[in-house]
């Protein structure tokens, strides 16, 4: 007697109700796939892995609250079974190498479109890493040591939480709204502050504020998060 297909449980944590449900629609009309649940922020997106069991968790980076990075590193770390793909608008060179490192196995920005998404989450599901091959061959020069020195962007030399404090000082926020958001002390971010100053060699507070939002605004400036191609 032949046994059924299996069909791959989905995840989906996105904060934009349009580009949710479109993705619920896509993978629900692919063969082998279903949607288990959506969620819209990474405490919704950590319980509901906990509910549902799914086999790879669709995040994005940029969610309300936690990051989808620090939810990454959640669920890899308490459910290391479970495959993660990020779909973000961002620039796949800035976040890629850090969602493989936080425990991701794959990244796709939004404006790839449907086919795309759902060749990557096969490939994943498979037992595979799904990435630009951009992304790949920085990767293999990094890990041979033939990455050029200065073909590394200073925002790379951050760490996580730097880089998470880099994003919310772009986005106007004070050091007392970001130890807010992330949980931290006011001491401790203001010496995330320090720390990435140094790092990218800026001199004083308002340099870093004046740098942190021209970087913010290059990164959204022409984007609509909530308009996209996936169909």
């Amino acid at each position: 007697m032949n046994s059924e297909p299996k069909v791959y449980k989905v995840l989906i944590v996105d904060d934009h109700t349009i580009l949710r449900e479109g993705l619920i629609q896509l993978i629900n009309s692919t063969a082998g796939l279903s949607v288990c649940g959506a969620a819209q922020n990474a405490h919704e997106g950590f319980e509901l892995v906990a509910k549902t069991k799914p086999d790879i968790v669709l995040v994005d980076i940029s969610l309300p609250g936690k990051s989808g990075l620090e939810l990454i590193k959640d669920i890899h770390a308490a459910y290391p079974e479970v495959a993660i793909f990020v779909l973000s608008m961002h620039e796949e060179s800035l976040y890629a190498e850090r969602v493989l490192r936080a425990g991701a196995r794959g990244y796709l920005m939004k404006s790839e479109g449907g086919q795309k998404l759902i060749t990557s989450i096969q490939k994943v599901l498979a037992g595979g890493i799904s990435v630009s091959d951009q992304v790949a061959n920085r990767i293999l020069q990094g890990v041979s040591g033939k990455r050029k020195a200065l073909s590394i962007s200073p925002i790379e030399a951050l760490s996580d939480r730097e880089f998470e404090v880099f994003q919310l000082i772009g986005k106007g926020y004070g050091s007392r709204q970001i130890a807010e958001q992330l949980n931290l002390s006011v001491k401790t971010v203001e010496a995330y502050r320090a720390s990435i100053k140094q790092k990218l060699y800026l001199k004083s507070g308002p340099q870093l504020v004046h740098y942190a939002i021209s970087w913010q605004q290059s990164q959204t400036s022409g984007v609509d998060s909530e308009s996209t191609p996936i169909k």
